[in-house]
């Protein structure tokens, strides 16, 4: 498959030229494939040049951008750098929210990464703001029952799993605002 993209990279860089937002697409699938697998250096140095075509063809507000970013987050986090996966994962939940607005599921996509990325690092208080933010998303979205709900409502259930509800007894206790959508 790498061949394969590296080759229409070649092609669509030789006729769209290099700052087509199509010759950027090919590096992102380019970085995906190294990311997959496991040459994760290889896939920023792709991913970070699909990111700098889009911003200067599409703008620093387009979608693209934020995905982009939230892709460089993925293999940021997929290394275990915690700490850039959430800057990238946060510029993209920016642009996101911005652009498609608050109640967008890409926007409670990201609030879902950066609450995993909180819960890898032992954040769990932060990730259960976020992934608060993302079930509440989707519930408006999709309602109470839909697969994406059930798994956001897994995410919380396992982090108080995980903390022996330690930090649900403190939400009860200082009237955090979590609490209301659980009651």
């Amino acid at each position: 498959a790498l061949v394969q993209l590296q080759k229409s990279l070649e092609i669509k860089s030789r006729v769209l030229g290099p700052d087509s937002p199509d010759v950027a697409t090919s590096y992102n699938n380019i970085g995906g494939v190294y990311q997959a697998q496991g040459k994760y250096n290889e896939a920023l140095v792709q991913l970070q040049k699909s990111l700098e075509i889009r911003i200067r063809v599409l703008g620093p507000d387009s979608p693209d951008v934020a995905a982009s970013y939230n892709n460089i987050g993925s293999a940021y986090k997929a290394q275990g750098k915690h700490n850039e996966a959430l800057v990238q994962y946060q510029k993209s939940l920016e642009i996101r929210i911005r652009v498609l607005g608050p109640d967008s599921l890409v926007v409670a996509s990201a609030y879902n990464h950066i609450g995993a990325v909180y819960n890898a690092q032992g954040k769990h208080e932060e990730a259960l703001v976020s992934l608060h933010k993302c079930l509440v998303i989707r519930i408006r979205v999709w309602g109470q029952f839909h697969p994406h709900t059930t798994a956001s409502k897994r995410n919380i259930a396992a982090i108080h799993s995980a903390t022996q509800g330690r930090i649900l007894r403190r939400i009860f206790q200082f009237g955090n605002p979590l609490v209301s959508s659980f009651t």
